[in-house]
């Protein structure tokens, strides 16, 4: 499983136009389907007056959930290109919404799937692109004693530390997020003679 992925971190927007129709490209980053669903909202109420509000997203590390709409377009000639430029840019976590204001002259199949398709890769294109990692939280509890050990993997994998608390017993307990490629080399560092000395739950 990937641990890593691109996505934007600001809306970005493109134009494109043909035959006289405009078409507004908006490309937002969102986590999940009902921020999605509510930017589109958004948007249509902002454009009620433009003929077609279409839209794509993909969510997810692997891009693994995605959905298109063509919005009273011909089917797939708006959202279905739309959604093509998000994974050809390899990006997630990313919708795009393209406004299509009717020019009066009709642009057929293959011109509404240029059209829509070159306004969402303007947007794309226009957008500041960043790596976001894929974590696990994990809570380690262990005694004063193994201190040592478990900072040594912190050294070694720079988790981020989210948490550190003292029991009455003496015990430590340390929650941490770590990158979820990480996840199995943690155990690795608390076996001491063929036992782990720190006690590991997932989040």
């Amino acid at each position: 499983m990937t641990d890593s992925y691109t996505t934007i971190t600001d809306i970005a927007e493109g134009t494109y136009s043909e035959l006289r129709s405009k078409f507004l490209a908006f490309a937002i980053p969102v986590r999940t389907a009902d921020e999605a669903l509510e930017w589109v909202a958004q948007y249509q109420k902002q454009y009620f007056d433009a003929r077609h509000v279409c839209w794509a997203y993909r969510l997810g590390a692997e891009g693994q959930e995605y959905r298109s709409n063509d919005n009273g377009e011909p089917s797939g000639t708006a959202g279905k290109p739309i959604l093509g430029q998000i994974i050809s840019h390899n990006l997630s976590d990313v919708l795009v919404i393209v406004v299509r204001y009717f020019g009066g002259v009709k642009l057929g199949t293959s011109g509404l799937i240029v059209a829509y398709r070159t306004a969402a890769n303007e947007a794309l294109a226009a957008a500041n692109k960043i790596q976001r990692l894929v974590e696990q939280q994990m809570t380690l509890t262990f005694t004063y004693d193994h201190m040592n050990l478990v900072m040594r993997m912190v050294k070694d994998l720079s988790p981020r530390i989210i948490s550190q608390d003292y029991t009455d017993d003496g015990s430590v307990m340390m929650s941490i997020s770590l990158r979820l490629s990480h996840v199995d080399r943690v155990r690795s560092y608390f076996i001491v003679n063929g036992h782990s000395v720190v006690h590991i739950e997932t989040d």
